[in-house]
């Protein structure tokens, strides 16, 4: 009959740390690594503010709101200058990225994909509002704010997800109050 041991999350190695400890930064590193996720998420914030946020008289007369998802992404790629194509989509995209580097790092409670897509659709949604009922030139377009979450989501998943892995250690589970910490078999 096989007994149940409690699982350690991984065995330990010679100093007795276990995989999650050695790869867990100390605190003096989090703390400088936080200091830098926030100055980065201040220097972003104000980036986006001088592109999204500026007002462009010039182009009054050729802004359009969009609600429907893929209209504008659709239009641009119908265009003959893909260097104007890249720049909007790729822009759109690059935009979001800091989002997903910045945000699992900043706060611990926003790490996962569903989290970041949410957090940031709703952050560029509202920017997208701004945009649209208070800055003469510029539009509501929620294709922006589609590019904007997918860029997120890259950057999460690329580097993002790893960041907040480091900064902020693996938490319980609030399952594990009534369950108890998971248990391995062994013995099969």
């Amino acid at each position: 009959m096989a007994r149940k041991v409690p699982h350690d999350d991984a065995a330990k190695d010679m100093e007795g740390r276990t995989a999650a400890d050695r790869h867990r930064l100390s605190r003096p590193v989090r703390v400088v690594v936080m200091l830098l996720a926030f100055a980065g998420m201040v220097a972003f914030g104000v980036v986006l503010a001088r592109l999204t946020l500026e007002p462009s008289a010039a182009s009054e007369s050729l802004t359009h709101s969009n609600l429907r998802p893929g209209d504008s992404v659709r239009e641009y790629l119908a265009r003959p200058a893909f260097r104007d194509t890249l720049k909007q989509l790729g822009g759109n995209i690059a935009l979001g990225i800091p989002f997903g580097l910045l945000l699992p790092v900043l706060v611990p409670g926003a790490r996962g994909l569903v989290r970041v897509a949410a957090v940031t659709a709703v952050v560029m949604l509202l920017v997208e509002l701004v945009q649209g009922a208070l800055i003469t030139g510029r539009a509501f377009d929620i294709d922006d704010v589609l590019l904007n979450t997918a860029g997120a989501l890259l950057g999460y998943l690329v580097i993002g997800r790893r960041l907040g892995r480091a900064v902020h250690p693996r938490r319980r589970h609030w399952w594990h109050r009534f369950t108890g910490p998971p248990t391995s078999r062994e013995g099969r």
